[in-house]
């Protein structure tokens, strides 16, 4: 009988060899979109080095992938035990929390930490931004959208973003002129059109609202809330011919709602007693 003796060099040597064999088989799995299997191929490489970050750092993007957020945040945070200052563990940690699971306070916590390692990230910055947006912490996220906007001055998504947060804040002039940077990118954004309509709106620049959601509707004629506000600047203004031709697409689109709301609405009182409004008011606002 023979025993075969192994040396503790060449016993790593074999482990070593089996890991690469388990973690090049997850990646390739990952690759096809088989998350299940690569977890498990993972599972089999960590069984060899247990500390390992790649392993636990792409188990942690094959979770995400299935929509199992938990276990997602726990493979990165082993991932981070490995290395701490690892900047696509925290942001991709970050993500999970902001997006997945609603956790904003640790969404922050984790894009502070990749921020630290990259400080000029537009990633890290938007997202940081897009969480204190949730949390309604909005002079922050201005803060981080602008930090986002010195790295990416043409960024599309920061301009939008940073007008939003300022709508919030009642700054419509600042609002606006967001928009519009954001529209000097994308002249087809609907939302950009919109929300500049409304911001517009806001400050009685009824006018320049109307020709806003003008323009959003060019590319959403079928949204029901650009023709109803449309049809509320048009009746600030008095011009009861344009709001009567908006409120009745509004209520075409969406009769139960924009007919009931056009009823009590307050934008509409200067015009209640106009004979073409009344007209129509008796027709029931039917086409």
């Amino acid at each position: 009988m023979v025993t075969l003796m192994i040396s503790e060099q060449e016993r790593h040597r074999l482990n070593s060899d089996n890991y690469w064999h388990w973690y090049q088989q997850g990646k390739w799995l990952d690759k096809q979109e088989r998350y299940e299997e690569a977890i498990a191929c993972y599972e089999k490489s960590l069984a060899v080095r247990p500390d390992d970050y790649w392993a636990w750092y792409d188990r942690g993007n094959a979770w995400q992938a299935l929509g199992s957020y938990g276990e997602a945040i726990a493979s990165f945070d082993r991932a981070l035990k490995a290395r701490p200052g690892d900047y696509w563990a925290w942001y991709n940690r970050g993500c999970v929390a902001l997006e997945d699971l609603d956790l904003y306070e640790e969404a922050i916590a984790s894009f502070n930490k990749a921020q630290s390692i990259r400080k000029h990230d537009y990633w890290t910055w938007f997202r940081r931004g897009d969480a204190l947006r949730h949390l309604s912490r909005y002079q922050e996220a201005i803060a981080s959208y602008d930090k986002a906007l010195a790295v990416r001055p043409d960024d599309y998504w920061a301009w939008f973003r940073r007008g939003d947060v300022l709508g919030h804040l009642d700054r419509y002039e600042e609002a606006i002129a967001s928009y519009e940077e954001a529209l000097k990118i994308d002249s087809k954004a609907f939302w950009a059109w919109y929300k500049r309509g409304e911001a517009c709106r806001n400050i009685g620049r009824y006018e320049e609202a109307i020709a806003s959601y003008d323009r959003a509707l060019l590319i959403e004629p079928d949204d029901d809330y650009g023709w109803y506000n449309q049809a509320c600047c048009a009746a600030k203004l008095g011009n009861v011919e344009l709001a009567v031709k908006c409120l009745q697409q509004a209520i075409n689109l969406n009769p139960e709602e924009n007919r009931q709301l056009a009823k009590i609405d307050s934008d509409f009182d200067q015009i209640r007693e106009n004979q073409q409004f009344e007209l129509w008011q008796t027709d029931g606002g039917e086409s």
